[in-house]
């Protein structure tokens, strides 16, 4: 009698403890919520930004206008940044991308005033942008110059071509409509610069996230003598990054040059540290601890959307450069913060 009830007792399912405390397993006990802070604290701080100037000054931030404006005027600079991702993913810095992009303007209107069809210029355009790309990578690979001294040397020989092509005046002629319509002419209500920069985004997405050549950029840029002895041809990876950045520059140049409809001889360096504030930032993002097209996004519109808050409150004009300088330290000193827990 005794055993049956001691067997009873042990197979006699457990109720709640005297006092009515909880009823937890012991594997949720202690567990932390998580709000994927590591992963998404820029949307987290971009939604606080809208929510602060929506409250602070709603007759001019909460307008179609300047969500519209938002939009469109990030379009070149996301794209800019979104060719930079690919050098970085392989380890390599690619400093002369906005060199690339300021000459490429200068290339495409040169040609649009000489009378050149649009077509032609914009293809000589962009085997312009491929050609410096493969400069930039024989410079690295072969000279084994350091890739952040080798594109700042050609930031600066960029400068130069296109103050030689513009002959330091601003080109305004030989624009044709069909031409600036790719800059200008709505869709949805929307510039076609931003579909544009949907479609690189998607694009880079998907090579960078879901096809082996983007896993090969991500091993060649986190471990590259690791990647040599794994059998990658990481040289050709490293040359197919810059020819690849380049390409993207001068794509960038041919969409702002029909955007604005002129060329400007120094058009270009303003959009270099803004693109790579942007990265930096994205790299702390969504893949914390190496740079990503969605986490770049994110950045991108962060702080275009801090900027012109500020802005349409009365901020003075040099608050562009402060923000994005700011957010480059801040976003370099996260992901050092990341890697060091990784």
């Amino acid at each position: 009698m005794t055993t049956q009830s001691t067997d009873a007792a042990a197979t006699a399912p457990k109720g709640p403890p005297p006092g009515g405390g909880d009823f937890l397993p012991e594997k949720t006990k202690g567990r932390k919520i998580n709000l994927g802070l590591d992963r998404f604290s820029g949307l987290y701080v971009w939604v606080a930004i809208i929510v602060l100037f929506a409250i602070w000054i709603p007759d001019l931030f909460l307008t179609e206008g300047n969500f519209r404006i938002i939009a469109g005027d990030q379009a070149i600079t996301a794209m800019l940044a979104i060719g930079l991702i690919v050098p970085l993913a392989a380890g390599v810095f690619d400093l002369s991308i906005a060199g690339v992009m300021g000459f490429s303007v200068a290339m495409v209107s040169y040609q649009l005033s000489q009378g050149i069809a649009a077509p032609i210029a914009i293809l000589t355009t962009l085997l312009c942008g491929a050609l410096i790309g493969a400069v930039n990578g024989f410079v690295v690979v072969k000279l084994n110059v350091d890739s952040f001294i080798a594109t700042l040397g050609m930031s600066s020989i960029l400068l130069a071509g296109t103050y030689f092509v513009t002959d330091g005046k601003q080109i305004t002629e030989g624009f044709t409509d069909g031409f600036l319509d790719m800059g200008s002419k709505p869709f949805l209500g929307l510039p076609l610069p931003f579909f544009y920069m949907i479609a690189v985004a998607a694009v880079m997405y998907v090579v960078l996230e879901k096809t082996p050549l983007g896993r090969y950029l991500y091993a060649t840029g986190g471990n590259r003598q690791a990647a040599r002895l794994a059998g990658l041809r990481v040289e050709r990876i490293m040359f197919g990054a810059l020819v690849t950045s380049a390409t993207v520059a001068a794509l960038t140049g041919v969409i702002l040059a029909a955007k604005l409809g002129t060329a400007a001889p120094d058009i270009g360096p303003s959009y270099l540290l803004p693109a790579f504030s942007a990265v930096f930032l994205g790299s702390t993002q969504i893949r914390a601890g190496r740079v990503n097209v969605l986490g770049t996004l994110i950045a991108i519109y962060l702080l275009a959307t801090g900027v012109k808050g500020l802005q349409l409150a009365g901020a003075p004009s040099y608050v562009n450069d402060l923000f994005n300088g700011l957010a480059l330290i801040i976003a370099v000193a996260l992901a050092a913060r990341t890697a060091r827990r990784v």
